[in-house]
């Protein structure tokens, strides 16, 4: 009987997910299992192929040099199937499944919101989950699919796909303030104003940031109300309580009918566009790729991939697979005698 016959595809996920994040616990919530399920088939896949795979400590979790060379192995074989699947087309194949993102509060009501009702239509099947959070993350030792944030903040290793222009931070009053307090006039002005404060994810306070003589500056500014919601925020700003510090795009509505008003307009300061980013390791739902196409079309830009398929892309999945496992656990053949 061949090694592989004995092998649970399930157990090397299990194994290849407790390598990246070290820990039973984090690789358990990933997968959506309970830590004694996840030790459970460690121990099984090791017995099966007769080899200790992980060095286990009541402080951390890595791989022996055995595991970690099983390893590596493991995730390019998972990449070439992962890549198969993508261009697998069954009837329903994007419907089905779940998809879990953590998603910048802003962008979650700019680009996710006005998404859904898409979404849900053509994908009816496949249950989505959204966390909303400001805070960087890891999402793949956090168990996400995908991430949500301004370029700038996505790592280097990730896949990143644009899914706006560039965006505009920009401050902003209403005409009752402007009526009590004037206009500022220049970025220093703000000292003598009355300001929103915005909070971070890491509970600092934002120091804002503008352009001025054309080069970028941060500037401290006063003002005894901090809030970590935009929503909030922009109540604040319309109830004339002060000056805020918001993306143009989360106020247009309000500009346009004309209750809060930009101030400092030429101080304005750019930012980078949103970016949607994955790992280039793990498998793609079809219907994360449905969901960029919906919000790169809402936002006027081209889709990201043509649906079309050439070849039969289930007949490469499997021939994928194979190869790959033939690859990670070669049969032996017995030399003939003589």
């Amino acid at each position: 009987m061949a090694k592989t016959d004995r092998i649970d595809f399930a157990d090397l996920k299990t194994f290849l997910t407790i390598v990246r994040c070290r820990s039973f616990t984090l690789a358990a919530i990933e997968l959506g299992q309970t830590p004694s399920a996840v030790s459970h088939a460690m121990r099984r896949l090791e017995d099966r192929l007769g080899a200790k795979l992980l060095n286990r400590s009541s402080r951390a979790v890595s791989a022996t040099a055995t595991g970690h060379d099983l390893a590596e192995r493991l995730e390019n074989g998972f990449n070439e199937i992962g890549a198969a699947l993508e261009t697998f087309d069954a009837p329903g194949a994007a419907r089905l499944g779940e998809i879990r993102l953590n998603v910048f509060a802003d962008a979650a009501h700019l680009l996710i919101a006005p998404a859904l009702p898409e979404f849900v239509r053509l994908c009816p099947d496949v249950r989505l989950t959204v966390v909303v959070e400001n805070r960087p993350i890891d999402i793949v030792a956090e168990g996400y699919d995908a991430g949500i944030r301004y370029g700038h903040y996505v790592p280097e290793d990730m896949v990143a796909v644009p899914l706006t222009g560039a965006q505009r931070w920009v401050m902003a009053a209403s005409p009752s303030y402007l009526d009590t307090h004037g206009p500022p006039r220049l970025p220093d002005d703000l000292a003598e104003h009355v300001c929103l404060q915005l909070l971070l994810g890491d509970n600092s306070s934002y120091r804002w940031e503008v352009r001025a003589d054309g080069a970028p500056r941060r500037l401290r500014v006063p003002g005894l109300l901090t809030i970590n919601d935009t929503a909030t925020t922009i109540s604040a700003c319309k109830a004339g309580l002060g000056i805020a510090y918001v993306l143009e795009a989360r106020i247009a509505d309000e500009l346009a009918r004309g209750e809060l008003r930009i101030v400092l307009e030429r101080n304005a300061y750019p930012e980078d566009p949103f970016h949607i980013y994955y790992s280039s390791r793990r498998y793609k739902h079809p219907a994360l790729l449905t969901l960029i196409d919906i919000i790169r079309e809402q936002q006027s830009l081209p889709k990201l991939v043509s649906r079309g398929r050439s070849r039969s892309a289930k007949a490469a999945a499997g021939s994928a697979a194979t190869a790959v496992t033939e690859r990670l656990f070669p049969v032996r053949k017995a030399s003939s005698s003589r």
